[in-house]
């Protein structure tokens, strides 16, 4: 499986007067259940999420840091945006999911296992930074069905790597138009220096989704410790609201940074549309558990501008008669400007 995202803002030049001086950052994340060292091939399958963090920003209309079409789009998500706190910066993203059943071969509808599922989905993030306190506001749109392209890029992916295909996609998901709304809290609520450079900390969060594409309620933590930590939120990307990373406060120290860390995330889940099946039209759908938990571990690396982070993820069955609880690993690569 795997989950990627790419910058939408190269080119864009910053002259504005943030209050702190910070970092604008480019991430590409790729999810794949083939990392998880367990030969699955099933469920949440293969992603990817390319994302820009911007610098801090003086505002959401006028700050030279936006591009044109953004800071033109802020005019229109007002009530999305914070106001009131130390820091603030925003986040733009694009990425695709997907999602298949256990059995590659079959070309009918397997009933009793999850549908076929992809998605293509476009990100606007905001955030709001006081101390050691993160508010994060979100919206995703895109589609779910065959105009996501999962399919082909899962043919892609498979002819580049020598295995077999899966034969079952005529019965995914049937196109829909897909919103999703986030809103989510963090908090540093333990940070400790122990000595030489070394310190660990402890970040939770609390938060929720509603939309077509996904409503829940979620909860959770994570737990850090390592050499000179990043001034940030957390490492581990449980979830589409964990990649609103507050911006990197400038260091120009160019000293090598290393943490460890391990997280986990609950959901209540009311609604999954990979599992639900479409909203608007009859679609193949499971009996989806309402309670999902995430745990994950993993190292992350900083070198000057280069960001390296590797995680395995663990996740809870999501449906009744799911024969394997996933396993899937990730690798992220970021790059400060």
């Amino acid at each position: 499986m795997s989950y990627q995202s790419v910058s939408l803002a190269a080119g864009v030049t910053c002259s504005g007067e943030s209050p702190i001086n910070s970092s604008g950052t480019v991430n590409l994340r790729v999810d794949n259940d083939m990392f998880g060292g367990k030969g699955q091939d099933q469920g949440y399958t293969n992603g990817f999420l390319v994302s820009w963090v911007s610098p801090n920003l003086t505002d959401y209309i006028n700050d030279p840091c936006l591009p044109t079409l953004v800071q033109r789009l802020n005019q229109f998500l007002a009530r999305l945006q914070p106001d009131g706190f130390d820091e603030q910066n925003m986040t733009l993203g694009i990425g695709q999911v997907m999602y298949t059943p256990t059995d590659n071969e079959r070309r009918d509808l397997i009933r009793n296992d999850r549908p076929y599922a992809g998605a293509l989905l476009f990100s606007i993030g905001y955030n709001a930074r006081s101390e050691d306190h993160l508010r994060t506001s979100q919206i995703r749109f895109g589609v779910v069905g065959p105009a996501s392209g999962a399919e082909h890029t899962q043919n892609w992916w498979h002819d580049l790597i020598g295995v077999d295909k899966f034969y079952g996609w005529d019965h995914q998901l049937r196109n829909e138009p897909v919103v999703q709304l986030l809103h989510e809290r963090r908090k540093r609520v333990v940070s400790s220096p122990l000595y030489s450079g070394w310190s660990w900390d402890y970040i939770r969060h609390w938060g929720g989704s509603l939309g077509n594409f996904a409503t829940y309620a979620n909860f959770g933590g994570e737990w850090r410790f390592g050499w000179h930590l990043p001034d940030d939120f957390g490492t581990a990307p449980l979830r589409p609201a964990g990649e609103n990373t507050a911006p990197v406060h400038a260091a120009g120290d160019g000293q090598w940074n290393g943490h460890f860390f391990a997280a986990f995330d609950a959901r209540w889940v009311l609604h999954d549309i990979t599992l639900d099946g479409n909203t608007f039209s009859s679609s193949h759908s499971v009996d989806k558990k309402a309670v999902v938990a995430d745990l994950g571990y993993g190292f992350a690396f900083y070198k000057d501008q280069w960001r390296l982070a590797v995680a395995k993820y663990y996740r809870t069955r999501e449906f009744s008669g799911q024969d394997d609880a996933p396993v899937y690993g990730s690798i992220t690569i970021g790059r400060s400007f």
